[in-house]
């Protein structure tokens, strides 16, 4: 590299001529929230401590899998600006990236999953985790990480026909969408077995281990069509979501302690609520939002996600967890398992917003 290089790549810091994957965003919420919750167990009582320990756990879970990813990612030495963690907002949804890959001529949304037990996909597109309990073989359901991460190319999707202004850009763009971006699910816990033989094809394609991203990566080059973006391209398309991205302020210590006062919380907010229709309300359209873009993505009908009826139960009930949700009718254990995780995660931010 001359002089003038170096020169140019300190003043804009980014490495001029990528040749080798450049981390444009490396931290994570994850980690930030790990270590508060470490804080918060040296001085909680000893009532809420055993589900502090259980949220340290999965959340250490997570960052590995995470972590196993970006060693494979720095060992690629691929020409690729990756993004960690990447939280984006549209119209008061929000979703959470693990990672954006954005290659010469393709970005990979990387849903990275550190799963326990065995996994199988069935032909429907179900995912069912079988765990070993006591020398008991017991079989579960999960969300799909699949439809997981369809919402999050359609929270991409609709950011970037937001920000093109001209007609004809906007209808290209929708035109080259599925094109230009990339879905991936990698699962990085060496250990767990995948039975993929009823999947459907749509979602085998998707369903990768950790040691096998970078040959994916180089396969998908290889088989785009597409003319390579240059360098300047990347780094804007990098920027665009950068600049897009929100630092998550929920106060994830504040859970542990509502137990207690939820009852008065209750009436309060129950007082004080403006007179507003159900239909009017943020989380209304939110859980409805959710519901549509997990009817798309799974080919099925919206009230076969829930009906109206049990979206109104459900902002009645304001559900955290899955047992909440098991309380209200038409929720059993197969649809909590699917759509249990991303209601809660939706319930959770206006819960701690405030505002139903």
């Amino acid at each position: 590299m001359g002089v003038f290089d170096s020169f140019k790549e300190v003043i804009m810091q980014k490495p001029v001529h990528l040749k080798k994957p450049d981390f444009y965003k490396a931290e994570s919420d994850a980690k930030n929230q790990l270590e508060r919750l470490e804080q918060l167990y040296a001085t909680a009582p000893d009532k809420v401590k055993p589900q502090i320990e259980r949220d340290i756990k999965l959340l250490s879970y997570g960052i590995a899998g995470e972590e196993q990813v970006a060693f494979e990612l720095n060992n690629s030495y691929l020409p690729i600006i990756v993004l960690h963690d990447l939280r984006l907002e549209h119209e008061g949804f929000s979703v959470q990236i693990d990672y954006l890959i954005i290659t010469t001529k393709f970005c990979l949304i990387v849903e990275c999953k550190n799963l326990f037990g065995n996994l199988e996909v069935n032909s429907r597109g179900e995912f069912i985790r079988e765990l070993d309990f006591n020398g008991k073989r017991k079989k579960e359901g999960i969300y799909s990480p699949v439809t997981q991460n369809v919402r999050h190319m359609e929270m991409i999707k609709q950011l970037r026909l937001a920000n093109k202004k001209n007609p004809l850009m906007r209808a290209a763009l929708e035109k080259s969408f599925g094109d230009f971006h990339r879905s991936v699910i990698v699962l990085a816990n060496p250990k767990t077995v995948i039975n993929l033989k009823q999947a459907p094809k749509a979602i085998k394609d998707q369903i990768i281990r950790s040691d096998q991203l970078i040959a994916h990566i180089k396969r998908l080059l290889r088989e785009s069509k597409d003319l390579s973006s240059s360098e300047k391209e990347m780094y804007e398309m990098a920027d665009f979501f950068l600049n897009l991205h929100t630092e998550n302020t929920v106060d994830y210590t504040k859970k542990y302690f509502q137990e207690a006062d939820s009852e008065a919380a209750s009436e309060t907010e129950a007082s004080g609520r403006s007179e507003i229709s159900i239909e009017e309300s943020p989380l209304y359209q939110a859980l409805k939002q959710y519901r549509y873009v997990t009817s798309k993505a799974e080919g099925i009908k919206a009230f076969q996600i829930f009906s109206n009826a049990q979206l109104e139960a459900l902002i009645t009930a304001m559900p955290q967890n899955l047992e909440d949700i098991k309380k209200i009718s038409g929720f059993g254990d197969v649809k909590c398992e699917k759509y249990g995780e991303g209601i809660i995660e939706i319930v959770s931010k206006y819960r701690e917003a405030g505002s139903h």
